[in-house]
């Protein structure tokens, strides 16, 4: 390695992302381009002529920068990924040169302890004690994975993970779940099938009475509960469901008691809205995503455990080529034995980095910032004889949609996919279209550290426009 070349390679590289960072607003959102234009840009067999670091920037500047999304452009409010806070980027770059595998405490030191240390800040947020745990994941789906397998062996009596599942059981949750839940289940072994998905009430919040239906009926049919989810943040609308009933429920049905915490986390570090996640702490498990509400950068999710213990229950597997044998490996922390992954990227390291650069009362005053943006666009919207909001958000996602006098819902339906594509393929603004009891709507979700009031101001704007202009196409 010629270090010097890697030093001056490694300058430059910085002084471009910063120059990205800062011009991110100038460039189209999402750039329009066939997905058969970016396969053929990259078709090419194993390199074996050898570049220098100088030219290979200049090559990804031209093939790779100009046709990834910007989720550093205020515009962004499309899927929960935010725009990645500066020193959350420094500290992956080190993870990157330090290459600790946190999955065996002796490749990683002191990355163990710091990764402890931040599945700790996470804990005292939720209001977990002391003999709580956790372990930082990939994302919300392996901690939604994670966290039903922790109900499956809980309820089953640490006996699934060694016979698998005999007997009939269910898992309840709302029909706003996010399909990493789909996912989990089938994982699991339980089968999709088993997955009870309830109605919600107009604030889209789980319905109480419909999951009590939904346990006795399955009750009389010989089938038991395994696990109760709660929603705290759904992916449409930043609802949050009644945790505290949720938890009555699951203590008298001795179940596993899951919330989905994934994106409506970031609440927790909110000062304008602090007891939002009211009965959080009473879950057995919650998921979390600091990637999502925290601005740290891909990937790290998290999985937190009210009782440490039902980890290695669960997952303690050790091997003899595993074992530590020094005298003091009672005292060493290891991952691989309280969860799925043997290696382990260091992810703690951007978490960690975030808080103590920026402190978590200015995290929080971000996270507030989106809400208030949320909050705007719904009173646009409430205010306008052309559009409608599902409900006043509570976090900083947020469903609008054109109301267009004499059309039908398929009309509309395809009204609003037409406009939501033609602003994507324009690139000031990006977000999605989903559907919520029948109707589709903009589904607009900043979760950004750029986007401001006047940003919303111009997406509305933008919106009665288009909408009026294929609404009159249509007439």
């Amino acid at each position: 390695m010629q270090y010097e070349e890697f030093r001056k390679a490694g300058h430059s590289l910085i002084d471009y992302i910063t120059d990205y960072l800062q011009q991110a607003q100038n460039k189209p959102l999402f750039k329009d381009v066939e997905p058969s234009f970016l396969n053929d840009l990259f078709n090419e067999s194993i390199p074996n002529n050898p570049q220098s670091l100088e030219s290979i920037q200049k090559i990804l500047e031209e093939k790779l920068l100009p046709y990834c999304t910007h989720v550093n452009h205020p515009g962004y409010m499309g899927l929960i990924t935010p725009s990645p806070n500066p020193a959350g980027i420094l500290g992956d770059l080190l993870a990157a040169a330090l290459n600790q595998n946190l999955g065996a405490y002796s490749i990683g030191p002191s990355a163990t302890a710091m990764e402890l240390r931040v599945i700790r800040w996470l804990n005292d947020l939720i209001g977990y004690d002391e003999k709580a745990g956790g372990n930082l994941t990939s994302g919300g789906m392996m901690a939604n994975f994670i966290g039903l397998k922790l109900a499956r062996d809980f309820t089953t009596g640490d006996v699934a993970q060694h016979e698998g599942l005999h007997g009939k059981w269910a898992v309840y949750v709302s029909e706003e779940r996010h399909v990493s839940i789909d996912k989990s289940v089938d994982a699991i072994g339980l089968g999709r099938n088993n997955l009870r998905s309830l109605p919600t009430d107009d604030r889209f919040q789980l319905k109480i009475d419909a999951l009590e239906e939904a346990i006795a009926k399955d009750k009389a049919e010989g089938i038991k509960t395994l696990c109760i989810i709660g929603l705290a943040g759904t992916t449409n609308l930043g609802a949050v469901d009644d945790l505290e009933a949720l938890h009555r429920i699951a203590v008298r049905e001795q179940c596993w008691f899951h919330v989905d915490a994934a994106y409506g986390g970031g609440m927790l570090l909110s000062h304008q809205n602090k007891n939002l996640l009211k009965g959080l702490h009473l879950a057995d498990s919650v998921t979390i995503d600091p990637h999502k509400w925290f601005y740290a950068p891909l990937d790290c999710g998290a999985i937190l455990v009210k009782d440490h213990d039902r980890l290695p229950r669960s997952f303690g597997i050790q091997h003899a080529y595993l074992t530590d044998q020094s005298e003091r490996k009672n005292e060493r922390y290891q991952f691989y034995v309280n969860g799925f992954e043997q290696s382990k990227r260091f992810r703690s390291l951007k978490v960690w980095m975030s808080f103590q650069h920026y402190g978590r009362d200015k995290i929080g005053e971000w996270v507030d910032n989106n809400v208030e943006q949320a909050k705007y666009l719904h009173n646009l919207a409430a205010g306008s004889k052309d559009f409608e909001s599902a409900t006043e958000p509570k976090m900083s996602a947020i469903c609008i949609r054109y109301t267009g006098e004499g059309l039908t819902n398929e009309e509309l339906t395809k009204l609003h996919i037409a406009v939501a594509d033609r602003i994507e393929k324009e690139g000031k603004f990006w977000f999605a279209t989903t559907i919520l009891k029948g109707k589709t709507w903009f589904r607009i979700n900043p979760v950004n550290i750029y986007t401001t009031i006047e940003t919303m101001k111009a997406l509305f704007d933008t919106l009665q426009a288009y909408c009026k202009e294929a609404a009159g196409e249509k007439a």
